[in-house]
């Protein structure tokens, strides 16, 4: 250890009572964090590039400094989506420290890593008050059937008014307009359903008639209109 002139000179004082950090809540627990190896929890965070074409959901379960989870979810950009894949390859396994410093493909994802490390090791995790936290696969429940993202997507013009493409339900096919071409209900697909029908052997159309569903006053609409050519 190097000391410069002015430090050598001076004279030691004791210091005092060590008090350690101040706990944070980790899955029901309150933890003096002093080693990787302390922190766990499960959390999500938002990530953005620098031009702001993309974003990313990160989600990460850390059991004892290690993820041993990982979910990547993007949007906005072509690109991203690839690196989501290589992401989810590289984070499981790492220390949260070794997230934080190895280049994940893409800036929104290394944005949204950072941001979760800041909620890990400040105790702001989703399971911080959570007796024992969520087991390895919780990631997946975030996904819902079909294991697909969910997903809004609109559309709208000052000359045309609103198109909804794509919302929680699913896929939208046909708009339901009143008398005064408001919006006032959908018919929707649900992806996720329909796939693991097809999948399971149920013809393709049956499959589509069995998951598709409708929301809003659908009863008595003026007209419908698909959203994506109308």
């Amino acid at each position: 250890m190097q000391y410069s002139s002015d430090v050598e000179k001076m004279c030691p004082v004791t210091k005092g009572a060590y008090h350690g950090p101040a706990p944070i809540p980790e899955e029901g627990a309150w933890v003096q964090a002093k080693q990787l190896e302390d922190i766990s929890g499960y959390t999500h965070g938002i990530g953005w590039c620098a031009p702001q074409q993309g974003g990313c959901k990160l989600s990460l379960n850390v059991k004892k400094g290690i993820i041993e989870e990982a979910l990547v979810e993007t949007i906005g950009c072509s690109g991203m989506t690839h690196s989501a894949a290589m992401a989810a390859e590289i984070l499981p396994k790492k220390t949260i420290l070794e997230a934080l410093n190895t280049d994940l493909v893409c800036d929104a994802i290394n944005v949204a890593m950072r941001e979760l490390f800041l909620q890990i090791v400040y105790g702001r995790t989703q399971t911080a008050f959570s007796e024992d936290g969520l087991p390895i696969g919780a990631g997946l429940d975030d996904l819902g059937k079909g294991l697909r993202s969910m997903v809004g997507t609109t559309y709208g013009t000052a000359a045309k008014g609103a198109r909804y493409l794509e919302l929680t339900q699913g896929y939208i096919t046909q708009l339901a307009l009143n008398d005064n071409n408001e919006i006032i209900g959908f018919e929707f697909l649900n992806l996720g359903k329909f796939m693991e029908d097809v999948k399971a052997g149920k013809d393709a159309n049956e499959a589509i008639k069995a998951n598709t569903g409708r929301y809003g006053q659908w009863d008595a609409p003026a007209k419908t209109i698909d959203p994506r050519k109308e």
